[in-house]
């Protein structure tokens, strides 16, 4: 069956209750439809495979990979994409409908449908980044209780490890034994917070010693562990984008730029896409340009001319298209290697 003439089906998504909304190809009859959690799927069950756009929120992953199992064709839409289509009020009609004009419209990139594994993958990233929020939390928080009684600690943790000690054996001298005790505990908890990240980095090893893509990517400097898992799990299929620039351009490490009546002024980097996946790249690059020994003639010239920023988002940029190069066309890195434009 052509993609044409596929019947394009706009789904709200929610915890209960689906808003569908999609026109007949035969009679151009307009339809809207609600249903149940329960009986979303055997809607399609039967269907002829359908053309079907949701906006990429939580547990459209889930449904896409069940509906492609059907057949039918699924496209997550990213959230500012449909709102654009909603012309009126903001309710699921008005939603599905949005989603259903968006998913039909040429040039607008659909978020990757991703595998169970890769889907775990960057579980993992999240329970490791929201432990590291705890961690920094808990720091911080005990740094400012010791200094409601005068102890103030160096910024570090290993600062604040090495002082934490001595400054609560000084104040149990003149503070009550219930507070004291407290703040022991919760210095302790960042010791098994500590040991919570160790576990998680461990099973992202295990899982990138038997993924062949994350060790291929892992060979490029300034990518590690974190960034070569969160980079194979987030992007998908690297034959999606037709391009290095385009995925570095998905990650927003490319200029934003504005501009009217033929005049275009380039801006600093567009920050769209993948907030997460852009931060290890570019604090990669940044460990790369304060390491390596012999940075190469590019990055010497780029650096003579432009500020240590500009030149970090810039290592990262091709990097990024690296990891792309390699992943789309199964190779393997060469430090040596020289691009050459297609004739």
């Amino acid at each position: 069956m052509n993609a044409t003439t596929k019947t394009v089906v706009g789904v709200d998504t929610a915890k209960q209750v689906f808003q569908l909304h999609w026109v007949d190809v035969e009679t151009g009859e307009m339809f809207s439809k609600q249903l149940k959690r329960a009986k979303f799927l055997e809607h399609f069950v039967n269907k002829a495979p359908c053309l079907i756009g949701m906006e990429a929120c939580g547990g459209s992953q889930h449904w896409a990979r069940r509906l492609q199992e059907m057949g039918h064709e699924v496209k997550l839409m990213p959230g500012k994409t449909v709102k654009a289509f909603v012309t009126s009020n903001k309710n699921d009609v008005a939603d599905a409908r949005a989603i259903w004009l968006a998913v039909q419209q040429r040039g607008v990139r659909a978020v990757a449908v991703k595998s169970e594994g890769q889907q775990a993958v960057l579980a993992l990233h999240r329970m490791r980044q929201q432990l590291v929020k705890f961690r920094t939390m808990q720091s911080n928080g005990l740094r400012g209780l010791l200094g409601e009684y005068g102890e103030v600690t160096p910024v570090g943790r290993a600062a604040l490890n090495r002082g934490m000690k001595e400054a609560l054996e000084r104040l149990a001298e003149r503070l009550p034994a219930v507070l004291i005790d407290t703040l022991r505990e919760q210095w302790d908890m960042l010791a098994r917070l500590d040991e919570q990240i160790v576990r998680i980095e461990q099973r992202l090893l295990a899982w990138m010693r038997q993924d062949r893509a994350s060790k291929t990517i892992a060979a490029i400097p300034g990518v590690g562990l974190l960034t070569a898992t969160a980079a194979v799990a987030t992007m998908g299929d690297a034959k999606a984008f037709r391009s290095g620039r385009e995925f570095a351009a998905w990650l927003g490490l490319v200029p934003a730029q504005t501009g009217t009546g033929g005049r275009v002024k380039l801006l600093g980097i567009s920050k769209r896409g993948d907030t997460y996946l852009r931060t290890l790249l570019i604090h990669g690059a940044r460990a790369v340009l304060m390491h390596t020994k012999e940075p190469g003639t590019w990055l010497q010239d780029l650096g003579k001319r432009r500020p240590p920023n500009v030149v970090t988002v810039a290592l990262a940029n091709k990097m990024a298209r690296t990891i792309w190069a390699l992943l789309a066309h199964s190779r393997e890195y060469d430090n040596e290697h020289v691009s050459v434009r297609p004739i």
